[in-house]
């Protein structure tokens, strides 16, 4: 009788002032508490077992009193972050979680992402936090290029690694770990020490590509992009490419959708989305592939950039406030 009792005192919940008062009564109760009723029967018992029966009785009481001080200790215990409530944390909620949603960055990525899968792209990683030789050096980036300088980039002391500032990165590591054909994309999130505001952050997310093989041209890498922009932006989307320069590629690009404007269609403008370029021959020389075989190209775009054309979305900080009525939409 007495271990049944003891485990209904251990199973009963106390979350509340009434559920305290209940539990105090149902036990603890002068006229019908059940181990008062039982201190009371003692008398009934064989007088041999008399001692033993009160003190298993006078623990059950102890434990009930334990009970009911440890809900008063927790129920005035100070709490720095507001009034205590008396409500037990460790009990499963009573009503479901509102379901999260995807993250419209997130989105943009995984659209971009099915689109060059569907093209014959893998997807490669590699770490944020790199090596100078990875970063700039092994792509061909002066040892005096502006880039390089703590204006721009977010270096690790005292070893000289730093926060990468591109996907790019991941093509070394990806040409020193295999040998071409390769044709792979490398989503990922880079850092730059820029001031922010509500065109560029400290960090953000690209999207690199790189194919490697014998053959490729400039006029593969158009025909990748024209399809990429179409299957993203529709097949009437409008597309150009501008010459450009940089250090990993050459020739190089950048690559302009024409955005309208809803209200005044013919007022819209051209906006950049992305740049490209075919990999630059001393690119393959710092991975030990020989430039006379092998050609390929190049690509990378922000994710960010992306995603505020998709959604009509003005300010890039919009995405990193985590404001529930801005992510509900999505």
């Amino acid at each position: 009788m007495p271990d049944d009792i003891l485990k209904d005192i251990e199973s009963e919940i106390i979350d509340s002032k009434e559920s305290a008062e209940a539990f105090r009564v149902k036990y603890l109760g002068r006229k019908s508490g059940k181990i008062t009723g039982m201190l009371k029967r003692i008398p009934e018992a064989p007088p041999k077992e008399r001692r033993e029966l009160g003190r298993r009785i006078n623990e059950l009481k102890k434990r009930a009193e334990e009970r009911l001080a440890s809900f008063e200790a927790h129920l005035h215990k100070p709490d720095a972050t507001g009034p205590q409530t008396g409500i037990d944390l460790t009990l499963p909620g009573r009503f479901p979680a509102p379901p999260g949603s995807i993250h419209p960055l997130t989105h943009t990525l995984n659209e971009i992402a099915r689109v060059f899968e569907g093209f014959g792209f893998s997807i490669a990683t590699g770490p944020e936090i790199e090596t100078e030789w990875h970063n700039f050096t092994a792509l061909n980036f002066p040892s005096n290029h502006p880039a390089r300088d703590m204006q721009d980039t977010f270096y690790l002391e005292p070893d000289r690694v730093l926060l990468r500032t591109h996907t790019s990165p991941v093509q070394i590591r990806t040409l020193l770990a295999e040998q071409p054909p390769v044709r792979v994309i490398v989503p990922g999130r880079v850092y730059r020490n820029e001031a922010v505001s509500y065109k560029s952050y400290c960090l953000f997310h690209q999207v690199e590509g790189l194919y490697v093989d014998e053959g490729v041209t400039f006029a593969d890498l158009k025909q990748v992009l024209r399809l990429f922009v179409q299957a993203l932006f529709g097949g009437d989307a409008r597309m150009r490419f501008r010459p450009s320069f940089f250090p990993f590629t050459e020739p190089s690009a950048e690559v302009d959708i024409w955005w309208s404007d809803e209200a005044v269609p013919e007022n819209g403008r051209w906006l950049e989305i992305l740049g490209c370029g075919m990999v630059d021959p001393n690119v393959f020389d710092a991975v030990d592939l020989d430039p006379e075989r092998w050609t390929g190209y190049a690509f990378g775009m922000g994710i960010e950039r992306i995603a505020m054309l998709r959604y009509g979305i003005r300010d890039i900080r919009t995405f990193y406030e985590n404001d529930i009525r801005f992510l509900e939409q999505f």
